[in-house]
């Protein structure tokens, strides 16, 4: 595009010297300048080709280092990009792109690097602690976000030597190219302090929650463990996740009470109070995942609604969970009644996400979203991450200080006696193992319970299953393999038409649907509960104000049938409905050691478009529910699956599909598999390890 318009240009400013020349009068002075016009838009063609061709070259040098694995030749091909970048014009810079190259790459300021402290000083002493994050190409976010962060853990433990890891090599790469700042990577920076002689161990991440990166970070430390006197992982940001979106502790509280207070004072109101008065809402925007973490969004806006912040509202760049969509909080800030709006991101540092996701100009940016939903008269981003708020920082110090106060921390004179030796390799033979474990750390999980033990199915020397997904990581591939299968249940959700029944006079209206129930639960059936699961309710038709049901008529049987059943108001109006008795099965996995039931429900099409929730009530409507088949009390996640746009959704029946997640794990290979390929994984005795206690 940028070739074709000097092309253009030049060819153009040819053109006018030829007609210059021609109302001279001279013939062939016109002859002369048409030649040279040729020759200089040949020249022109020539040298924008070069241009690109320059610009491509700057690109692919780019890409080559924009992996998230490091390599032997990483260093020196993020030095050939910086120099070859460096030597391309200004407008050869601006022509530079390519899959993920762009002029930005080099180009943007982000701040002063040097105000940066990588932290990977060697002859630290005995004691570490490494404080892990994912990373920011954002010189400034990175100096106001991670590294005060840091700061202040080293000011709180002068006796410790606090050292630096991303977990983003992407980002590590890019920061080296462009600043010639060496920061390393998990396996870096423990063997760093491997070859440092470090005895004790501590690893404070800075992520938000106990997401895939906190699982990756714990899979990295457990392959160094032995290589230390003790190892000890300190908690995430936001604690432990919870059952639910209802369980909330202390640390979501103390991020809640912390970003909103400054959030608040950024704004310029001396309270939240003040704020909701001038018509104001707070969104924080996080990251968003698909892991089952994402429950964590879901319990900060529980936080914030127990601590009574009714104009504070989260969301998510991802949509997960769903309630978190910003097409979602759009429509939650306004049903709400608030007109300004205050954006400002749910994440420790303040980066791509925040600078393009959130304040960004292009049009899906959540900034260009809320203007364009045309509901708000005002729309501010503050662009800051949590990890420059001095009460953030203390809460990430009181988690390494658990963490060391609950360290078995070792004689650091006998460190030489907690290497561990060789173990020699050999493969399992066929059969079933069972292993049981005793720990008081949250790092296991005994995913099959069989009486409080774990059972490995071994057959010709491997565990089979299948890969459900491939990912080409650059050098390797990373397969995740399901070697458990998830169980699941899918049910018919019939939409009908709304079917309000109004009174004679007008006065009043009253609802309700048709409804399952299953033949175990008839006995225990009472009024409240009949209404609940039919929905029934009543209304004065003027003011929309909410009456009582009076009167609910019905005669049920403990056997599979139909039932009528009769609401009334105590002014007569009435509607009468169906109950259906069934002997509804459940889906059993012996393997998993879990069972699934669901329920066929009816909804109208206005309580699927009004749903603020929409997952978490299909789960409701249904009476959707998990357990282990060992111990029915002990419940088990589910998720939900359909195909239907909620706010375009019509009369009909719909399938909704709930299910819980197998067994996966997640391999790194050089091997290539197809997704749906059955596989088998050896396991070898010196892949199997227990570790001592990691406290987290």
């Amino acid at each position: 595009m940028r070739k074709n318009k000097k092309v253009v240009v030049s060819a153009a400013a040819v053109t006018m010297s030829v007609l210059l020349g021609a109302c001279s009068g001279s013939t062939s002075s016109q002859a002369t300048s048409t030649e040279a016009a040729s020759e200089a838009e040949t020249e022109a063609a020539e040298s924008a080709d070069s241009d690109q061709e320059a610009a491509d070259k700057v690109a692919k040098l780019i890409d080559d280092i924009y992996v998230q694995e490091r390599t032997d030749d990483t260093d020196e091909q993020c030095k050939a990009a910086k120099e070859a970048w460096d030597a391309l014009t200004d407008e050869q810079k601006e022509l530079v792109e390519g899959e993920n190259a762009d002029p930005d790459y080099f180009g943007r300021d982000t701040g002063d690097a040097s105000l940066d402290d990588p932290r990977n000083q060697d002859e630290i002493g005995d004691k570490e602690i490494l404080v892990v994050s994912f990373g920011t190409s954002f010189n400034d976010s990175r100096v106001k976000d991670i590294k005060s962060i840091e700061d202040s853990i080293q000011d709180a433990f002068p006796d410790w030597a606090v050292r630096r890891a991303f977990t983003a090599q992407i980002i590590i790469n890019h920061v080296e190219a462009r600043d010639g700042e060496c920061i390393d990577n998990m396996d870096q920076a423990l063997q760093r302090a491997v070859d440092n002689g470090v005895v004790n161990l501590v690893v404070q991440p800075t992520h938000l929650m106990h997401g895939a990166e906190y699982d990756e970070l714990v899979e990295a430390v457990g392959k160094y463990q032995d290589q230390f006197g003790s190892v000890t992982v300190a908690e995430p940001l936001l604690g432990e996740v919870g059952a639910d979106a209802s369980a909330v502790n202390e640390d979501k509280k103390a991020v809640a009470e912390a970003i909103t207070a400054e959030a608040v004072q950024t704004a310029g109101f001396d309270s939240l109070d003040a704020a909701k008065e001038d018509g104001t809402a707070f969104v924080f925007m996080g990251h968003g995942t698909s892991h089952t973490a994402k429950v964590s969004y879901s319990q900060m806006a529980s936080q914030m609604a127990e601590l009574g912040y009714d104009n504070v509202f989260i969301g998510t760049v991802e949509g997960e969970p769903e309630e978190t969509a910003c097409e979602n909080v759009i429509a939650a800030v306004k049903d709400a009644g608030y007109k300004k709006v205050v954006l400002r991101p749910l994440m420790v540092v303040a980066g791509d996400h925040a600078n393009n996701d959130m304040a960004g100009d292009d049009d899906d940016s959540w900034k260009s979203q809320f203007e364009a939903s045309g509901a708000f008269d005002s729309i501010d981003c503050q662009i800051a991450g949590l990890g420059e708020i001095a009460d953030v920082q203390k809460i990430y110090v009181n988690h390494t200080a658990d963490a060391i106060a609950n360290a078995d921390l070792a004689d650091t004179s006998a460190a030489d006696e907690n290497k561990t030796s060789d173990v020699q390799s050999a493969a399992l033979a066929d059969g079933t193992y069972t292993a049981a474990f005793n720990t008081d750390s949250s790092m296991f999980h005994v995913n099959e319970a069989n009486d409080g033990q774990g059972t490995l199915t071994v057959k010709d020397g491997k565990m089979t299953g299948e890969v459900l997904s491939v990912l080409f990581k650059g050098v390797h591939y990373e397969i995740m393999v399901e070697t458990v299968p998830g169980t699941s249940v899918t049910v018919n959700m019939r939409v009908i038409r709304n079917h309000d029944v109004t009174s004679e006079d007008g006065s009043e209206k009253i609802s309700a649907n048709n409804f399952y129930v299953d033949l175990e639960d008839v006995e225990n059936l009472d009024d409240k509960e009949i209404v609940a699961l039919s929905n029934a309710q009543a209304w004065e038709t003027e003011s929309d104000e909410y009456i009582s049901i009076a009167n609910i008529e019905y005669e049920l049987e403990a056997k599979e049938g139909q039932y009528p059943v009769t609401f009334s108001t105590a002014n007569g109006t009435s509607i009468e409905r169906t109950i259906f008795v069934v002997n509804q099965p459940f889906v059993k996995n012996e393997k998993a050691n879990e069972g699934v039931m669901a329920f066929n429900f009816f909804k109208t099409v206005d309580e699927i478009t009004e749903s603020q929730a929409l997952d978490t009530d299909l789960k409701t409507w249904a009476n959707a529910q998990g357990w282990k088949l060992t111990d029915e009390d002990q419940s088990v996640d589910i998720s939900v699956d359909y195909d239907f746009d909620p706010e375009e959704v019509t009369e009909g029946v719909y399938e909704i599909t709930f299910s819980t997640t197998g067994r996966e794990f997640k391999i790194h290979t050089t091997d290539y598999s197809e997704e749906g390929q059955e596989v088998g994984l050896t396991f070898f005795p010196e892949d199997i390890h227990v570790m001592p206690k990691v406290v987290f």
